[in-house]
């Protein structure tokens, strides 16, 4: 299978080195799991300041037209924690769609029998994962380079590729995703996540070697 990345941020010739992507689903097709109006500001306001504000950073850099992905692993500072936003915000959105349909075969779900005992047990631990998540970040499941899967919480704008693992799937716990539709109650949130989970992208991100 050929991996299938999510959409990178365009290099550009113009001001702007880096440009948002487009969303991968319409704003109102996730509901009632996460409603539109917190979509059009999760998107429209914090994923597109970080577009704004990378672009403004990375003037006059060495890292300047670089792939986005490139940038998050040679950046640091400010520079990286716009460049990981961009990247995690993105690298999320392709992991939501309002079809999901859970595998019951095939080898990421194999992995994840093998590595966690079963789905629903994977699916309680990334849920307990988030939970425990001090503040605001992501949970990541990952790929190692023995084909092994973990789950890695992830402060901030942290991001895997900078640790030399493969993101597979990803939840973003900062309170913008989801205070709006849930207040305090992540846990909730995070029970509610698997009901709009895009596992044709997540399944396309396991790629064996």
């Amino acid at each position: 299978m050929i991996q299938q990345h999510p959409p990178t941020i365009e290099n550009t010739t113009s001001a702007d080195f880096y440009k948002l992507s487009a969303l991968p689903f319409l704003p109102s097709s996730l509901e009632p799991v996460i409603s539109k109006e917190t979509i059009e500001f999760h998107y429209g306001k914090h994923h597109r300041g970080y577009v704004d504000k990378l672009n403004k950073l990375i003037k006059g850099t060495s890292l300047a037209g670089l792939p986005l992905e490139e940038v998050v692993r040679k950046s640091d500072g400010k520079l990286f924690n716009n460049a990981a936003q961009v990247w995690n915000h993105t690298f999320f959105w392709n992991c939501l769609s309002p079809k999901s349909e859970e595998p019951t075969s095939g080898k990421l779900f194999s992995c994840i029998e093998h590595c966690f005992g079963s789905m629903a047990e994977f699916k309680l631990r990334f849920i307990k994962c988030g939970e425990d998540l001090f503040g605001s970040g992501y949970v990541w499941l990952v790929k190692d380079h023995d084909n092994l899967l973990s789950l890695i919480p992830g402060k901030d704008a942290d991001n895997p590729l900078t640790e030399n693992l493969s993101p597979i799937l990803t939840c973003d716990v900062w309170e913008h995703s989801y205070y709006l539709d849930y207040k305090n109650a992540r846990a909730q949130y995070l029970k509610s996540f698997w009901k709009i989970v895009n596992w044709d992208f997540v399944e396309s991100q396991f790629v064996v070697h």
